[in-house]
């Protein structure tokens, strides 16, 4: 069920994206044409039309996103992920933990020569 849900919220969010771009600018220089008067559609009842389907797709998208958020909770209500695991969870100690010995941190070398690289 999850995953029909966000196949559609998936869809629904592409529709959106796609119907908001075709949409006309309604003020300012327009930068992809704009203008044009006639066709078989007139500017406004184009528009209205436009501003019916985002609407629709709009409210399409926010109900899957609840009921996205409502599966998600059904599933996490029945404990944590460490409950999940069936294992404890790990005690953690109060102090501060020591720090590792420099000689320890630095790379093994065969000779004698300094680790660090010189300036020839």
């Amino acid at each position: 069920m999850e995953n029909i849900v966000l196949i559609v919220h998936l869809l629904l969010a592409l529709g959106l994206i796609a119907v908001v771009l075709l949409q006309r600018s309604e003020g300012g220089i327009g930068a992809m044409g704009g203008g044009g008067g006639g066709g078989a559609v007139s500017a406004r009842s184009a528009g209205t039309a436009m501003g019916r389907v985002t609407w629709i797709l709009a409210v399409a998208f926010i109900g899957t996103s609840i009921a996205l958020t409502i599966i998600a909770a059904q599933k996490s209500a029945s404990g944590s992920v460490v409950d999940r695991l069936g294992t404890e969870a790990p005690v953690v100690e109060e102090g501060v933990p020591p720090l590792p010995d420099a000689n320890d941190l630095l790379p093994p070398s065969t000779d004698d020569s300094p680790l660090t690289p010189s300036a020839n």
